[in-house]
């Protein structure tokens, strides 16, 4: 399949996820927007954001590398320091805080960034300012991205940023001139849910004229989506946006091996579950494929990030996530 470079692709989320899906994507298309939510608060990415008052870097950092064809540069800014004062923190993080304060301006450093980095493509934040993310689930209130991630609570709990998320217009007109938006795989609340419930964002992916995908979740989360069923994941995100703005749904049809799944159950988390005959019946189209990496992936990060074993497990293969939207994006 022949690199487009018409063909203007939005990818939505943050973190390993959208890492998979643009790191497939630039090898088909040079127009690429990464839409990053702004809510992380954890790790160094969370240090950072306390220590001196930047935007959370980390997820913006995972997409500029993900995007970027300086082999020797993304090592560079995904290297992590071991020890010191320094511990713990990745040089991207690092940098792109720097220039935040240097350029009095988020989207300035990032920009700078991609030119270092020679980026295909552009990555936005979806907001401007700093943002918590609340979750209620009835009986219990958790505070910050970190909290939920780390947390169990019942299904389909309400969720909102504090204060009130100053949406990027960039971010909005990226969804409207698209002709494909993708709402890459990863934690529903956290990753997807806090740039869904960014205001203007759902209304722009209800009323864009682009083909709106979303590409499930491999395996499910202990505490958060226990049972929960491809169709569950889209049902979900629309329940979370509280608009019907999803035309196609992709999903993984192949088994992980024995080996993968052994490394998964220290999690708790089980692959998700297709029941097709909701899927024919859903307002939206799904296909099925073999999504699946072959080997156990690792992701950028480095040894001394406390998630970076949860993040070396089972994972979506990029060229085939990029394949069937492309199709999708020819169709």
């Amino acid at each position: 399949m022949e690199k487009i470079h018409g063909a203007k692709i939005v990818v939505i989320g943050g973190g390993t996820g959208s890492f998979v899906v643009l790191s497939g994507l630039k090898n088909y298309t040079t127009n690429l927007t990464a839409l990053v939510s702004m809510a992380d608060d954890g790790g160094s990415t969370g240090a950072l954001r306390d220590e001196l008052g930047v935007l959370p870097p980390g997820d913006v950092r995972q997409c500029l590398v993900a995007l970027s064809h300086s082999p020797r540069v993304r090592d560079l800014f995904n290297y992590r320091f071991e020890e010191g004062s320094f511990a713990g923190h990745s040089f991207g993080n690092l940098f792109l805080a720097a220039t935040e304060r240097m350029t009095g301006n988020f989207r300035a450093g990032v920009a700078l960034a991609s030119e270092i980095l020679n980026v295909t493509g552009r990555v936005e934040p979806i907001t401007t300012n700093q943002v918590t993310l609340l979750l209620d689930d009835g009986e219990q209130v958790l505070r910050g991205e970190d909290t939920v991630d780390n947390g169990q609570f019942a299904p389909r709990p309400r969720i909102w940023l504090e204060p009130i998320p100053e949406v990027n217009p960039a971010a909005i007109v990226a969804i409207e001139q698209a002709d494909v938006v993708v709402l890459a795989p990863g934690s529903l609340y956290e990753s997807l849910g806090t740039i869904l419930i960014t205001p203007g964002v759902s209304k722009a992916l209800a009323n864009t004229s682009a083909k709106v995908v979303y590409v499930c979740n491999l395996v499910n989360k202990l505490g958060q989506t226990d049972d929960f069923f491809v169709h569950d994941y889209a049902s979900e995100l629309e329940r979370i946006a509280g608009q019907t703005f999803i035309d196609y749904v992709i999903y993984n049809t192949n088994e992980p091996s024995d080996r993968l799944l052994e490394l998964y159950a220290t999690e708790g988390g089980r692959p998700v579950q297709v029941d097709i005959k909701t899927l024919k019946t859903a307002h939206y189209r799904a296909k099925g494929a073999n999504l699946l990496a072959d080997q156990v992936w690792q992701n950028p990060g480095g040894k001394v990030d406390r998630k970076a074993k949860q993040r070396t497990l089972i994972r979506h293969d990029p060229d085939a996530v990029a394949r069937i939207i492309m199709k999708i994006y020819f169709s």
